[in-house]
Order: structure tokens, then C-alpha cells, then sequence
């Protein structure tokens, strides 16, 4: 999954070049995932989505630091709303990769902002990007491709439905809250979801130590370095560069799903993730696209 991201300066990393923290975010999140996903026989995914969400709680608290001060019950309500949304994309996300190699898992999921960015360019030659994608997720899903089940494509295409309502409920929430106060305010709700349901999932196993060791590096992965680096990476370049970066996501999570899982892909599935890969990289590039694909 893509990370979160908000305006607050990071100065130490103020002389690597904006590109290679935007891959470095990319590669963080993805190895994360990666990682997350070899937890499952110990721990289902509902117990590590909820450790990646308490950490990234964490870490946005420690950085922005939320307060209901001065905040009314509809914004509440807004926050409460967005942390609802944080958690089920990330439950969906996590249940899909217990079905479904993340490579394309990942691509499935990317539908949801590329939907919202052709949505928003309003171009007629963006429903041709769109038939691409489509013909990508084609490509992956049929044909009997190893690894691929329909309860894990549809839990992806959840996911990426999901990620759609992040971008537009945070772009609600970028206009209500000063900073990035609302979206900390959002994961402190989505820990209440989370942590009830990780232990009731998960249980005594999530006392383990080779469990929480592992846990640890997936929040750290999958959310404190990523959103770290994409913070300084938005201070500096536009918007659709950033875009343009984020659109090799898929093949990135391919990438470290055969590296870390042991998940080889055929000629089909990734030439699926190639033509979602065009399919974003076509629509950023768009003089009318205004969606940034982020999260």
C-alpha cells in the first residue's frame, strides 16, 4: 500500500534528490508489504494491519501531535469517517495478499486512484487509458494464472475502491483541518478499529516475539519510512511528477513479492502490470489529470 502524507518539513533529507525519495518510498512500502504477507501463517492479516496502523498512528501523533481542541462534532465525524476508510483499505489490502501474489494485488488496487484521476481529467482520450487498464487487469486475472482467485481480485478491487474514497475524503479533510492534524486525528480512530480486531484475530500470537520483531519492521516499512520520504519528496516537486513516480507501484510490488515471497509471475501477469503501469503513467501525464496518486 502507498503511505500517507502531510506538510511537515524533514531537513535531513534535504539533499537527496526528490525522484529517489519517491522510489525509496515505493520500494519501502512495497518490501513492507512484502514482509507483512510472510506473517500470515502466524498472524492473519487482520492482526498485522492491525500493528502497521498502530505505528503509523504513532508516528503521525509524534509528528503532528492531534488534539479535538477546538474541533467540532462534524469534523469529528469527518476524521472518524476517514479513519473508517484507512482501516477497511488496509484490511482489504492485506486479506487480498493472503490470496493473491502483491504484484497483482497491487495493480488491482491501483484502479481505484487511476479512476479518480480519469474521473477528474474529464478528457475523452482517458477512457482509452482507462480501456488499457481494464485490459491489464485482463490479462492478469484470466487465462488460469497461478495464484489467482476471485475472492483475492475482489478484495483488491475493494481495496482500490477504497483507496478512491481516501482521496476524496482527504481532500475534505486538507480543507477542514489545519495541516496534516485531521489525517493523525484519522489514525488514532482507525487504531480503535484496528487493535480490538487484531487481537481478537490474532490473540497470544501477537506476543511473540519473532512476530512483533517482524511486526515492528512492517510499520516501520510499510508506513514511518515511506510517509517520511514522500513528506519531503511533495515539499519540492509538483504534483504529476509525483504521480509519474508512483505509477511504477505495481511493478515495484511485483518486484518484491518475487523477492521476498518467492512469487514468480508469467509473460501474462506482468504484461497485465505493464499495461496498468501505462495506463497511470498515460492519465498523470494528462494535461487534465488533477488526482494525485498517493496513499
Amino acid at each position: 500500500m502507498a503511505s500517507e502524507h502531510a506538510t511537515v518539513p524533514v531537513r535531513s533529507l534535504g539533499g537527496v534528490p526528490s525522484p529517489a525519495l519517491v522510489l525509496g518510498a515505493i520500494v519501502s512500502i512495497q518490501f513492507g508489504s512484502a514482509l507483512a504477507a510472510s506473517l500470515f501463517d502466524q498472524v492473519a492479516p487482520a492482526g498485522v494491519v492491525g500493528m502497521r496502523i498502530l505505528a503509523a498512528a504513532l508516528v503521525m501523533s509524534l509528528l503532528v501531535r492531534p488534539t479535538l481542541h477546538g474541533v467540532g462534532r462534524r469534523e469529528v465525524a469527518l476524521a472518524a469517517a476517514f479513519g473508517a476508510v484507512l482501516l477497511g483499505m488496509n484490511l482489504c489490502f492485506y486479506e487480498a495478499i493472503s490470496h493473491i501474489p502483491l504484484g497483482i494485488a497491487v495493480a488491482i488496487e491501483f484502479l481505484g486512484p487511476l479512476a479518480v484521476a480519469i474521473v477528474g481529467s474529464r478528457r475523452p482520450r482517458d477512457v482509452l487509458w482507462a480501456l488499457l487498464a481494464a485490459g491489464g487487469v485482463a490479462a492478469m486475472c484470466v487465462g488460469g494464472v497461478s495464484g489467482v482467485d476471485t475472492i483475492g481480485v475482489c478484495l483488491a478491487l475493494a481495496a482500490g475502491g477504497l483507496w478512491a474514497m481516501y482521496i476524496l475524503l482527504n481532500a475534505r479533510i486538507g480543507r477542514v483541518f489545519d495541516g496534516a492534524s485531521g489525517l493523525s486525528l484519522a489514525f488514532v480512530f482507525a487504531t480503535c478499529g484496528a487493535l480490538p480486531l487484531a487481537i481478537g484475530v490474532a490473540g497470544r500470537e501477537l506476543l511473540n516475539a519473532e512476530v512483533l520483531l517482524i511486526g515492528a519492521a512492517v510499520g516501520i516499512l510499510a508506513s514511518a519510512v515511506p510517509y517520511t520520504l514522500e513528506l519531503e519528496a511533495l515539499r519540492r516537486i509538483r504534483p504529476s511528477v509525483f504521480g509519474v513516480l508512483m505509477s511504477l507501484e505495481p511493478a515495484v510490488a511485483a518486484l518484491s513479492g518475487f523477492v521476498v515471497l518467492g512469487q514468480a509471475l508469467g509473460a501474462r501477469p506482468l504484461a497485465g502490470i505493464a499495461m496498468v503501469v501505462a495506463a497511470s503513467l498515460g492519465v498523470t501525464v494528462s494535461d487534465g489529470a488533477r488526482a494525485r496518486l498517493t496513499p
